[in-house]
């Protein structure tokens, strides 16, 4: 009767969760700000009347993206918290930083660098960059290394966290 395979009840582990998240986040983040952002910048795209517009829909569904994984990011490490006593109170500061991050990526600066690259003269046929542009892209490519220091350390922790509780 021995034979008879036990069934267990398994509960979902939060830091696989924030893991996948912060793997699959980061690695969207640096496909976007490194490969595609640039690929366009170099092929002319900006200096077209309609990259505003273009940029504003490719940017607000990463960034709603963006604050869905900040949220399961977040709630993750403080589910963890909650559970265990060796988990440090820096992961949860660093949760916050990368949902703060998200939440000024998406309702300021976004709309900021929009309304900054919008074509609204239709008589002027030379569509330039607004010095403005230059420093809301500045101020983004910041929050950019901040994000990614940010969530690479706390990925690195819970994979540490991670083999530690899987050794025993």
């Amino acid at each position: 009767m021995d034979t008879i395979s036990k069934l267990e009840y398994k509960r979902p582990s939060w830091q696989a969760a924030v893991l996948f998240a912060l793997a699959f986040w980061l690695s969207a983040s640096l496909l976007l700000d490194w490969v595609v952002m640039p690929s366009l910048y170099l092929s002319g795209m900006m200096k077209q009347a309609d990259f505003a517009t273009a940029g504003y829909v490719i940017f607000w569904v990463f960034n709603r993206l963006e604050l869905l994984f900040a949220a399961i990011v977040l709630t993750g490490v403080l589910v963890w918290n909650k559970t265990h006593e060796q988990w440090n109170i820096s992961c949860v500061v660093l949760g916050v930083t990368l949902l703060a991050i998200a939440f000024f990526d998406t309702y300021l600066l976004t709309p900021q660098m929009c309304a900054a690259g919008i074509h609204l003269n239709l008589f002027d046929t030379v569509s330039t960059i607004p010095p403005q542009m230059n420093l809301l892209h500045g101020g983004y490519f910041f929050l950019e290394v901040i994000k990614l220091l940010a969530g690479g350390t706390l990925f690195m922790r819970c994979w540490k966290q991670e083999v530690e509780a899987s050794h025993y």
